[in-house]
């Protein structure tokens, strides 16, 4: 669940109602692809072995399957699970124990997907007729195209304000804008802090942070968020080079194909309105890899900051100056947020980490960590032989002095982390506070807490609401 992308989903599937999340599970690809992408190993397991009992598990048989040293792992896959509805824990009337057993329609999707039957057609239908001129190679270039018209044009809003914009859609445009990825100034567009988040990230996760504000956004469209999350998770499942019919989608899923041929996740061809093409960027959608970038190459390769497959092509010295084996001009403007630049040859461009440079991109919004956590995802692997103690044997590290004048430029503007979450207070006994801390503990959502005036802080209540409601039992 450390991935930044897993967590937009699961913030977002985590806000829907539980009729909504039922309604998800009624389509067996979405449920098989929430069981593949969202959850953690140990659930995956008790989902596995939970599957095909015909009877309900008592809650304290979990405790055995697992070594006494992983229970706080144990607690948040079974968290977890209650929390996405997959899961039920009822009281066994005779043995008064809880038992726990998967819940409908989350199991019966589940085991259409896994086994096949049924007319549900939630994998995407073929269309009878294709078009043999869209190849997997014209809807490489297609999602190449589409996608660095976003990118270009969130770096471009640095400089050069909205005029690098004029290749993307209105809509785009404004989905941007009510994401908070930059905002207007008169007839300019100014990056923001989320922007030079999204910049940074991998493929995977900016376009899981753009299709979330769609998602937030389908209200206003008078759309069914359900039906356009469904249609999502099934175009993960489906065959790149493939064409596939709109008959059996919904209004709300076909007019989402528009906006989704803006992003470059599907093609459409201009003149055949009843036929769509998933492109490579789909298949990014049920993967928690960037596993698109080695196919795709091109601008989509290196524009994230946590991809692996592309190869590492910077090298930073302790004299904070950088060398980066590149021409692409997406990488170089991307380099330009916190470096100053000083030189460009026809294939590396040579700059200097400044305390200006770093600086003003503090106050532009980006963060230090943000900085740091890019030149060590894109750093040559010539780098390896400055890792430290902490890094992975073979992984590419930063000098240790770099990184820490990079966190000292910060901590001299005195930048505060802002975390969401509820205080809660006034607990009836010492027996309920310890309980509820304990298990916000165990389930990782426990922020702070003060033992002496009975408070805490946590980012998450939903699972230690029934405790809450029992009295710490």
């Amino acid at each position: 669940m450390s991935s930044p992308s897993l967590n937009s989903i699961f913030g977002y599937l985590s806000s829907l109602t539980r009729h909504d999340r039922r309604r998800l599970y009624q389509q067996p690809s979405t449920a098989l692809a929430i069981f593949r992408r969202m959850l953690p190993h140990l659930a995956k397991a008790f989902v596995m072995a939970l599957l095909y009992m015909p009877q309900s598990l008592p809650v304290e048989n979990l405790d055995r399957w697992v070594q006494q040293n992983s229970r706080e792992e144990k607690e948040k896959a079974q968290g977890l699970l209650q929390l996405m509805d997959m899961v039920s824990i009822t009281k066994d009337e005779k043995t008064q124990k809880n038992t726990i057993r998967l819940a409908n329609p989350f199991v019966t999707s589940l085991r259409r997907a896994l086994a096949g039957g049924g007319d549900h057609r939630s994998f995407g239908v073929p269309s009878n007729k294709q078009d043999p001129s869209v190849t997997e190679k014209t809807l490489d270039d297609f999602a190449r195209t589409q996608w660095d018209s976003i990118m270009y044009f969130v770096v471009g809003s640095v400089e050069s304000g909205a005029s690098s914009g004029d290749s993307i859609a209105l809509g785009l445009r404004s989905l941007l804008d009510r994401g908070g990825f930059v905002r207007p100034r008169g007839k300019t567009a100014i990056i923001t802090q989320d922007g030079f988040e999204f910049l940074l990230r991998d493929i995977n996760t900016q376009i899981w942070s753009l299709l979330i504000v769609y998602l937030k956004d389908s209200v206003t469209r008078s759309q069914d968020n359900i039906e356009i999350l469904s249609f999502l998770f099934t175009l993960g499942s489906l065959e790149v080079g493939k064409g596939y019919t709109t008959e059996n989608l919904t209004e709300s899923q076909r007019a989402t194909l528009e906006d989704l041929h803006d992003l470059g996740i599907v093609y459409k061809h201009p003149t055949v309105e009843t036929r769509f093409y998933p492109t490579r960027l789909a298949t990014t959608l049920n993967s928690d890899s960037n596993t698109v970038t080695s196919s795709l190459g091109g601008t989509l390769a290196l524009a994230g900051g946590a991809s692996t497959d592309s190869k590492g092509f910077i090298i930073v010295e302790t004299n904070y100056r950088i060398y980066a084996y590149t021409n692409d001009d997406l990488r170089i403007a991307i380099l330009s947020l916190f470096t100053s630049l000083r030189t460009r040859w026809p294939n590396m461009i040579i700059g200097k980490l400044t305390k200006d440079s770093i600086q003003g991109a503090i106050r532009s919004g980006i963060t230090a960590q943000q900085i740091i956590s890019y030149l060590t995802a894109h750093a040559h692997p010539i780098m390896a032989s400055n890792r430290s103690d902490q890094a992975p044997t073979g992984q590419p590290s930063l000098p240790p002095t770099v990184v820490d004048q990079i966190r000292l430029w910060q901590i001299e503007g005195d930048r505060m982390k802002v975390t969401s979450g509820y205080l809660f207070k006034d607990f009836a006994s010492e027996q309920q506070y310890s309980a509820v801390v304990e298990k916000a503990r165990l389930v990782g959502v426990l922020v702070w807490n003060d033992d002496k005036r009975r408070q805490c802080f946590i980012t998450r209540y939903e699972q230690i609401q029934s405790m809450l409601k029992n009295g710490g039992d």
